[in-house]
């Protein structure tokens, strides 16, 4: 079942760049959404296994799931510790009410969620956990608001940007909180470079955009210690699965 953005796919060709420079999250936000109670999760949108590995770390049993194939090959190679699943956030290849909470990193913007919200209440239990997460540059660092500039990405500001404002996840779900937690990740200039080239919309790019994106990284870090810190905002969201009753089946 084909996501409804095809950026959502576009990653697959950058893979093994994608799993090496994409930042990881603090085991804090994790740990706030979901407890420390070890428990069954679903990575959603699981991509190459970087969030997953902080659940496995923090001791919770994962099953990922993934529509992209090349994704799922390196995740298989690197997380062999989690299930590797092929499937959307729009059809969950799993039974009703199997695991205790679901999370997605990096990912929810891309689901269609009329279908997706519905799914993923299918599979938690009662009171189970759904809790999405982004890690979003700081833009309150000069040089990384410069940075966002350069890019000339999509405005940060709902789904897309990591922020739900007046968002829920619909009835069969409690009420959304949501936590900020602060990291930092050590940068170089190339890292930069190769961290930004696994933007979807650097992938989508033509080669002279590549270029221009690249050498203005440079530019733009030209004279930084290295390594510099690259700061992130990981923005979470949580919201309890609410109770079954004969009316809220499939």
């Amino acid at each position: 079942m084909t996501p409804p953005d095809s950026h959502a796919l576009s990653f697959g060709p950058s893979a093994d760049r994608y799993d090496e420079v994409r930042p990881s999250y603090p085991p804090a936000a994790l740990i706030w959404a979901l407890g420390t109670a070890p428990c069954r999760v679903v990575d959603l949108g699981a991509g190459t296994g970087i969030l997953g590995r902080v659940l496995l770390a923090l001791g919770h049993e994962v099953v990922s799931v993934e529509p992209d194939a090349a994704m799922r090959r390196r995740l298989a190679q690197t997380t062999p510790e989690t299930e590797a699943l092929d499937g959307t956030a729009e059809s969950i290849p799993l039974p009703d009410g199997c695991v205790d909470a679901v999370v997605a990193g990096q990912a929810y913007h891309w689901f269609d969620t009329e279908r997706a919200h519905p799914e993923i209440a299918r599979v938690l239990r009662d009171g189970g956990v759904f809790a999405p997460v982004w890690n979003i540059r700081d833009e309150s660092v000069p040089w990384v608001a410069r940075l966002s500039e350069l890019l000339a990405e999509p405005p940060g500001d709902g789904r897309r940007g990591g922020r739900l404002r007046d968002a829920d996840f619909g009835p069969l779900f409690g009420p959304l909180a949501s936590k900020t937690f602060g990291h930092q990740v050590p940068m170089t200039a190339d890292r930069l470079v190769a961290l930004m080239s696994t933007r979807s919309y650097y992938l989508k790019a033509t080669p002279q955009r590549q270029a221009e994106i690249s050498d203005g990284i440079r530019e733009l870090v030209a004279g930084m210690a290295e390594p510099f810190a690259l700061p992130y905002d990981s923005v979470i969201y949580r919201a309890r699965r609410s109770a079954r009753t004969p009316s809220a089946g499939r």
